[in-house]
């Protein structure tokens, strides 16, 4: 290996740009931090002739991604293709085992084949960074893998979707309904056409069971994550909230104890006095909860070309410096299969929404579910209603909090009401935040 560490690009979309661009604009500052310069030397992507904004002459182009590992004049490669597996994953193998360090901003890969390639790493002896796959910007894989080391974190948890954390701030700032949020989110660009990740908590998914593995030096289980999205919340689930003292964000939550790991990514009514009522937008924050440091919060852009392309840079920073280290804080071989968690056992509060038909009996029946559940109700609230005397069937929302107790007992409460003739649609279950 020569003085400059020569980088390969795959993928020029917005972010390898933004890495060529950071690379160039802060070319002196770099080398300083880094010891050494640091240059792209070769690059792939499907699209030669599109403008992107930056000097692309004097770099040495590859049709075929899998090509950069291969090449004499490369020693770490860059991969910001995305996907799970395909070229993004063939990428990756073909680097490591090419005896060159990978970084990558791909998190979908990371939680779906980070033990293999982290084990892979290890072996041969390179570097396998991956802080950009995890809030962007956010030097969130740094803070845990090395500013708490010396901490047993007992808990990670946070807001890791900016696209859904738009679309609940703004419904939380206009009273609008989530369709119609949504697309003004993908005119503006901060949701993909097809949304299906984003608001189904897929993308958090992925980024929590990254984190649970830092965190708690457990294997990673991304199956294990427990995982609903945005999609189902409505208006009047915001107003409720607000008037309860509570703001809805889309939480991703890990607890390690035992030997068993509880991850979930769900809908939860936060305090508004908890950090995380307070990041807007989209923006995104993770709270870890360390033995001997107490209470972190990470805060900051979860995404977008400068954030992404910073923390893609800086783990090349890394590697120039030759910090390698184990890619989940420990060596492979101690990272422990971890149990997964039976939720039902968790204790906690819930908020309900029933959609019902406004007839005599409904409330007796839902009541009584409850009751045969062993649910404590803390509060009950029915929106809108015809009058009495008429005969009609309206369809109204009932709302309903709980007082603490077993996560089981909801379930089985909402599963004496499966069928009912009562219920106008599906329950909404919200859990309420309480860490």
């Amino acid at each position: 290996m020569g003085d400059t560490l020569r980088v390969a690009l795959a993928g020029l979309g917005t972010v390898g740009a933004g890495v060529i661009k950071l690379l160039e604009e802060n070319r002196a500052l770099i080398e300083r931090r880094a010891g050494r310069a640091i240059e792209v030397t070769a690059v792939s992507a499907r699209d030669r002739s599109r403008d992107r904004g930056v000097d692309l002459s004097g770099l040495a182009w590859e049709d075929d991604p899998a090509a950069l590992a291969a090449r004499t004049d490369v020693d770490v490669v860059a991969e910001l293709i995305g996907g799970s597996d395909g070229p993004a994953l063939n990428l990756a193998r073909d680097t490591i085992g090419a005896g060159k360090s990978f970084v990558t901003a791909n998190k979908a890969m990371v939680a779906h084949h980070g033990m293999e390639l982290a084990n892979a790493a290890e072996k041969a002896g390179v570097a396998l960074k991956y802080e950009a796959a995890v809030a962007g910007g956010i030097p969130v894989i740094k803070g845990l893998r090395e500013g708490a080391a010396a901490n047993a974190i007992t808990s990670v948890y946070g807001i890791l979707n900016g696209t859904c954390n738009y679309i609940l701030t703004e419904m939380e700032a206009n009273g609008s309904d989530f369709a119609d949020v949504l697309a003004d989110a993908q005119a503006l660009g901060y949701a993909e056409a097809d949304p299906t990740f984003d608001i189904d908590g897929i993308d958090a998914a992925h980024k929590l069971a990254i984190l649970a593995s830092l965190s708690f030096g457990t294997a990673l289980d991304f199956d294990a994550v427990a995982t609903s999205g945005i999609r189902h919340v409505i208006a009047e689930d915001i107003a409720e909230a607000r008037a309860l003292g509570f703001k809805i964000r889309l939480v991703g939550t890990a607890e390690a104890s035992g030997g068993k790991l509880f991850q979930r990514v769900h809908c939860c009514l936060v305090p508004r006095n908890h950090p995380l009522a307070h990041v807007l937008g989209s923006l995104n924050a993770i709270v870890a909860e360390g033995n001997f440091v107490g209470r972190l919060f990470f805060e900051g852009a979860g995404a977008g070309e400068g954030p992404t392309a910073s923390a893609v840079v800086a783990d090349l920073i890394d590697v120039a410096r030759g910090e390698y280290g184990p890619a989940f804080a420990m060596p492979f071989a101690r990272l422990s299969k971890a149990e997964t968690v039976d939720a039902g056992d968790r204790r906690g509060r819930a908020y309900l929404r029933f959609a019902v038909h406004d007839r005599p009996g409904v409330l007796a029946e839902i009541t009584a579910a409850m009751r045969d559940a062993n649910v404590s109700i803390e509060s009950m609230i029915q929106r809108g209603g015809s009058d009495p005397s008429e005969d009609s069937d309206d369809v109204v929302n009932l709302m309903i909090v709980t007082h603490q107790g077993p996560e089981h007992c909801v379930t089985d409460a909402l599963e004496r009401l499966r069928g009912s003739q009562s219920l106008a649609g599906e329950p909404m279950l919200m859990h309420i935040l309480d860490l």
